[in-house]
């Protein structure tokens, strides 16, 4: 499986990303920087934590459009998987790949501790390692992790399987609208989520709770 990490000014999680998709798939990502104009022919397009353009204007509001997310939605449309973690969530919704929006916790503080998880959806690319209702642990760290969208937006992702995680009961950290931790575009190839599964494939981070969706990208792209 070849994939890219999309490297943005701030990006603090792109060799996090790397490390653990070396570790998976055995074969090291491409690094892309946000100003180029195309991507490699790759099966995996990663758009890592961060604080991307350091958050300015909204987080996620400037990177979506450098010159590489350009060609970001043009892969996504062609079908090529796309992973956005935390600040690539947000990048992903500010560029119209994904509904909604990320706002301030419901805090307003910057949250970072792991939290528990249930597996929402295991039809997806991302997700067929997984058991339907898997109780899993990714660490979150953000400040701007609170998903919203209208009744009929949220409806119609309830209605479509498209909510792929979600906060188990009483650990939502943020607010988020009926506790959605990560969601899918319509044609499926198109996940963003808060938590950070790269941060949990290795033992020695303290879970591996991760690995399966890396996996179940390898079993599913390669």
């Amino acid at each position: 499986m070849k994939s890219a990490v999309v490297v943005f000014p701030a990006s603090n999680c792109d060799r996090d990303a790397a490390v653990a998709l070396e570790q998976i798939t055995g074969e090291k990502p491409q690094m892309v920087w946000h100003g180029d104009a195309e991507l490699p022919d790759v099966d995996l397009i990663v758009l890592p934590g961060g604080f991307a353009y350091g958050d300015y204007l909204r987080c996620g509001a400037m990177a979506a459009h450098s010159r590489i997310v350009r060609d970001v939605k043009a892969k996504a449309e062609e079908g090529v998987a796309v992973l956005g973690i935390c600040n690539g969530f947000q990048v992903l919704t500010e560029a119209g790949l994904l509904p909604g929006a990320l706002m301030r916790n419901a805090s307003l503080k910057f949250v970072c501790r792991p939290v528990g998880l249930v597996v929402e959806e295991t039809q997806s690319t991302f997700t067929r390692r997984y058991n339907k209702g898997e109780a899993v642990y990714f660490p979150v760290a953000h400040h701007d992790g609170n998903y919203f969208a209208d009744d009929d937006t949220l409806d119609r992702l309830e209605g479509e399987n498209r909510i792929v995680f979600r906060y188990a009961e009483g650990q939502n950290p943020n607010g988020s609208a009926r506790d959605i931790a990560g969601i899918l575009n319509e044609k499926r190839n198109v996940l963003g989520l808060m938590p950070h599964p790269e941060r949990a494939c290795d033992p020695l981070l303290g879970g591996t709770d991760g690995q399966k969706l890396f996996k179940s990208l390898l079993e599913t792209l390669s």
